[in-house]
């Protein structure tokens, strides 16, 4: 990636005005076109492990950096930072590029209460295959676990207080989050470094698409 991304949206930061934005949209368009050629490169290694993923269109896959401020009280009308969506169904891969702020995830996010339901099942009926994921080298080697991130305080009805997966049943969210540096980043491997840690979250996200196929 180039270095000219991150001072975009360094910049944008510093300016998060429409009056900017529009000065400066050839910048915007130099560094949304420098992503796609990114994502495209981190596709094209992805795919060497998830064909799905593979057939992902890079373009399409990044979010607009235009944020709805309707129901919000902050105001600006711009994101600070570039995303990029790498998945297909419920379970897939997210990349979040900000200076300083960048991480790449895997796995679920805001399902809807009667999926969340089925899903919590699966990991209540096959605890050992779902805890023999979260404990693979691999996978251990980048991530410390799954975001806590809206984690209830009980059990939700439905199952058992003493079910041995209770504290992963309490999750409404089963992502796991790794940072990334802005120096991986602009590294000239970066696609391939990056590919190998999200490799590591295939079986997690094969996992938690299962109870949905």
């Amino acid at each position: 990636m180039k270095v000219s991304v991150l001072n975009f949206l360094k910049d944008l930061a510093a300016n998060n005005n429409r009056e900017w934005f529009n000065e400066h949209k050839h910048l915007y368009n130099s560094a949304r076109e420098e992503m796609v050629s990114f994502v495209e490169a981190l596709i094209k290694e992805m795919a060497a492990f998830d064909k799905e993923t593979g057939s992902i269109d890079a373009r399409k896959s990044l979010f607009r950096i235009y944020r709805d401020t309707r129901f919000s009280q902050n105001k600006e009308p711009y994101k600070v930072n570039f995303g990029a969506n790498l998945g297909r169904g419920n379970a897939g891969y997210y990349l979040h590029i900000q200076p300083g702020k960048s991480f790449l995830a895997g796995g679920i996010y805001m399902l809807e209460n009667d999926k969340l339901k089925e899903l919590r099942k699966e990991i209540s009926y096959n605890a050992e295959a779902f805890q023999k994921i979260l404990g693979a080298t691999g996978f251990r080697r980048y991530f410390e676990g799954l975001s806590e991130e809206d984690k209830l305080k009980r059990v939700p009805l439905g199952f058992e207080k003493d079910d041995p997966m209770a504290e992963y049943l309490k999750l409404k969210h089963f992502v796991a989050v790794r940072p990334v540096a802005d120096k991986e980043l602009l590294a000239k491997d970066a696609p391939q470094q990056l590919a190998a840690v999200y490799k590591t979250l295939k079986p997690l996200k094969d996992f938690l698409n299962a109870p949905f196929l």
